[in-house]
């Protein structure tokens, strides 16, 4: 993946590899921890916990509605649950039990949705969960979390570790750069200005920081001095941080991987409608499926890179 390549970003790993270090080291210290896999563990990299925990993971098969009530079931006994899967499988095909056995009661579970978006790659539009965010949002009482890199990641897991209530936590397949060290800190609902900027904002979360960082440098050789907001946390968002962007800025740019409707962007609308109205554009996947391919090829072809960021600057700029 070249995201970060034009910043001297060096590549990490994935966030779904963070994800099952995060966990399998958290399972050392917290005995009240349980994971669910739907036979997929060697890629959600829940395996990893399974090799130290067995008596504490279980696979449930190809079943992921089985899979959010088993996830329940344990969480309605105490524990604290992580139940994985492909994003596109754990909140397509079980959507109705995580509203009903895990949202309505508000129980600890922990839902972690690997494979998401269009950069799954060659996978294809089946597996790519690009509705997902959207999906978790829109359940009373979910948080949603996005890390941008790897680093971001387990202090997200290790967060989420004392947050009492269900919470969705999305990660991908291919490495991705490194944008924090490892003692960055995460505090669920808040931002993080990764760059300061007077002249616009640019707003992002997952894979795409690394392309509003690049759109930034690239900005800066126009003089246009731009922000960038990490945004990990979609739901509940940092409210506090978009109004005073756009207060000092006037303007914002939401790049996300993700459909059109429902996720940051969508957020991120509201949250200026209703406080602080702002000329505002948004690079996401529109309002269509992908198709199978490079994830950098697909990454392009669909509008998501750096570059793109820049053009939908440039049109707030040019106003």
């Amino acid at each position: 993946m070249n995201l970060g390549a034009a910043v001297g970003l060096k590549m990490g790993k994935a966030t779904r590899d963070a994800f099952g270090e995060a966990l399998r080291d958290l399972g050392a210290d917290h005995p009240e921890l349980f994971v669910v896999d739907g036979d997929v563990h060697n890629s959600t990299r829940t395996e990893w916990f399974a090799e130290d925990h067995p008596e504490r993971f279980f696979n449930v098969g190809i079943a992921e509605s089985n899979l959010v009530s088993v996830a329940s079931g344990l969480a309605a006994a105490g524990k604290t649950v992580v139940a994985a899967s492909f994003a596109a499988f754990l909140l397509c095909n079980a959507y109705d039990q995580i509203r009903m056995g895990i949202a309505f009661p508000h129980l600890n579970v922990k839902l972690v949705g690997s494979h998401a978006g269009i950069s799954i790659g060659e996978d294809g539009p089946s597996q790519m969960g690009i509705e997902d965010v959207a999906l978790a949002c829109a359940l009373p009482g979910m948080t949603v979390i996005v890390p941008s890199d790897e680093h971001q990641t387990r202090a997200a897991m290790r967060a989420l570790m004392s947050h009492d209530g269900p919470a969705y936590l999305r990660v991908g397949r291919p490495g991705v750069p490194i944008i924090y060290d490892d003692q960055v800190s995460f505090e669920i609902g808040k931002a993080i200005t990764v760059r300061e900027g007077s002249d616009i904002t640019l707003i992002a979360n997952g894979l795409m920081v690394a392309a509003a960082l690049e759109a930034a440098e690239e900005l800066a050789k126009e003089n246009v001095d731009a922000r960038v907001l990490d945004m990990p946390t979609v739901k509940p968002i940092d409210e506090d941080a978009i109004v005073a962007a756009a207060r000092e800025t006037g303007a914002i740019v939401v790049a996300e991987e993700h459909l059109h409707h429902g996720g940051l962007g969508s957020v991120v609308a509201m949250v200026l409608a209703r406080t602080e109205p702002t000329p505002t554009r948004f690079v996401d996947l529109k309002d269509t499926f992908a198709t199978s391919g490079s994830e950098d090829d697909l990454l392009k072809h669909f509008g998501l890179t750096g570059q793109d960021i820049v053009t939908a600057a440039r049109e707030l700029i040019s106003r």
